[in-house]
């Protein structure tokens, strides 16, 4: 009877455990929950330099520009904040993001060579945010940050033609989530560097993403949008931060 049992719950916990199938529908609630979050930065959520562990670590914030030749730090403390700071692997919720803060974490961690270089030996767990494949990992309910390397093992490949929303365009180094075309831009969803270091609505020129090899990819478990979901026209400041040509 024990074996039985045992075998029972076993199984309960292969199909519990499985990753579920993803309305396109969530992964866009999930990628503006990030794009939108609001917070209020701190002096001690900066750092430009070692943590505990020896890990260097740059906080986009202002002053940013003093410590490297980064010019994308935006976060100034004591002026409300929007959008999740980038972190070099991060994978906080907006929960977690913001729990960090209280506990007086540092607020994200900028990309740059060391970063690239050193790969998940230099992700610093005394900082906060979400990185590019992070957020996608995130939006698609996944319980792991999957790198931008690994995410073509839980993809298919599909078309320019056949993009909808919740789909990735993915390059070596980089990916953003697919929400529609506009005129000749993607509009979607990305946690990078252009032209500041957080997670944003973002309006990229299809040419300009066609020549730096963004190649359109679908989650295996992505299911149909909803049937009676309607166009969507984005209301994109050109002006502003949400538009970008590149380069990244």
């Amino acid at each position: 009877m024990r074996f039985f049992s045992l075998i029972a719950i076993a199984g309960a916990c292969l199909v519990s455990c499985a990753p579920q199938k993803r309305s396109p529908e969530d992964a866009v609630l999930v990628a503006k929950s990030y794009a939108e979050l609001e917070w209020m930065p701190e002096a001690r959520h900066i750092r430009h330099g070692k943590d505990s562990k020896g890990i260097i670590v740059h906080t986009p914030d202002k002053s940013l520009s003093a410590h490297t030749d980064d010019k994308r730090g935006w976060w100034q403390p004591g002026k409300p904040a929007t959008g999740m700071a980038y972190k070099w692997g991060g994978f906080d919720t907006p929960e977690s993001f913001l729990a960090g803060l209280k506990a007086g974490k540092k607020a994200g961690d900028v990309a740059n060579s060391y970063k690239v270089r050193n790969d998940n030996a230099v992700v610093s767990e005394e900082s906060v945010g979400i990185d590019c494949s992070g957020f996608v990992s995130r939006c698609w309910g996944l319980d792991r940050h999957v790198s931008t390397k690994d995410l073509p093992g839980i993809c298919e490949p599909v078309g320019w033609g056949e993009l909808r929303k919740g789909d990735i365009l993915l390059k070596n180094g980089h990916v953003l989530m697919f929400l529609t075309y506009q005129d000749s831009f993607v509009i979607g969803y990305e946690a990078g560097p252009i032209p500041t270091w957080r997670a944003r609505i973002c309006a990229i020129h299809v040419d300009y993403l066609k020549k730096n090899d963004y190649a359109p990819w679908r989650y295996r478990l992505m299911d149909e949008p909803a049937a009676d979901a309607e166009t969507k026209y984005y209301d994109i400041d050109f002006s502003r931060e949400q538009w970008r040509m590149g380069p990244y």
